[in-house]
């Protein structure tokens, strides 16, 4: 009550993981969204903002133009496919009942504070901890890859003058492989390269997603991070805040994930 407007960023998150048990994926992503939904009909909320992934436009050819929010979907992980279940239940809402939504599918997000288990805090505290940076298969597979900072000013700009029921694409416009990534990493912290592990490939890893973010430039939307600086900056919060970072990473809920992934699992850990 009293809200003009929800703003829903809450997600599982992680395509591994997801990979290893959908249910709390569909648990969260599906059926709490339709509470959400739920909730700001009865209360009258004015706008609801759902937020999303590029993810549920699948796997990009090479050559493919980038995404456009007219493309159909073709999520290929559980993840994903959660993601895209719930762009359907907003737009229902939006349909069927009249509630003004709106939607962002924004790239891989990055930038200070981010849990690591995602790929570029992964790769930062694994090497101030002497240990692999595991890329997937060859390494070439690409991210667009958006700073936190720009990512939540497109959000801002969208939830107050996004057309209703509209969806808009967030992205930086870039397209950056792992292999890139874990090398850029290793040079900022002048680690040794053979900390880069190449093991086996995710189960129906994709291999691009790539982006057009017209529709919210033509909003005013944009960009004001370079991915070096963005990156150099990310790094830098992560040595300087080993207190914040340390305590999740000795915690028995990332012990638990990382031995289930990476040991009992079998898919990854080995070199290709």
């Amino acid at each position: 009550r009293g809200c003009n407007a929800v703003v829903n960023f809450a997600a599982e998150s992680h395509v591994d993981r997801s990979l290893i048990d959908s249910r709390p994926f569909i648990h969260t992503n599906v059926e709490g969204v339709q509470v959400l939904l739920d909730a700001a009909m009865r209360h009258g909320i004015e706008r609801f903002l759902h937020i999303s992934t590029d993810e549920v436009y699948g796997d990009l050819d090479p050559t493919a133009p980038s995404s456009l929010e007219s493309d159909r979907f073709d999520p290929r992980s559980p993840y994903a496919a959660s993601k895209a279940s719930a762009e359907h239940l907003v737009q229902a809402a939006n349909y069927s009942h009249g509630l003004d939504t709106v939607m962002t599918r924004g790239s891989n997000t990055y930038g200070p504070r981010q849990y690591p288990e995602k790929i570029i805090p992964l790769f930062v505290t694994n090497a101030l901890e002497d240990r692999v940076m595991p890329v997937y298969g060859d390494g070439s597979a690409v991210r667009d890859y958006l700073h936190v900072d720009d990512h939540c000013r497109g959000i801002d700009l969208i939830l107050r003058n996004g057309r209703p029921g509209g969806v808009y694409n967030l992205g930086a416009g870039l397209e950056i492989s792992a292999e890139s990534v874990a090398k850029a990493i290793c040079k900022l912290l002048k680690c040794d390269a053979s900390l880069i592990r190449h093991v086996q490939d995710r189960p129906g890893h994709d291999m691009r997603y790539s982006v057009d973010s017209t529709a919210a430039e033509s909003l005013g939307w944009t960009r004001t991070w370079s991915f070096d600086e963005g990156l150099r900056r990310t790094v830098k919060w992560y040595l300087d805040h080993r207190s914040w970072w340390q305590p999740i990473r000795d915690g028995d809920h990332f012990k638990a994930w990382e031995k289930l992934w990476y040991t009992e699992s079998g898919r990854l850990g080995r070199p290709t």
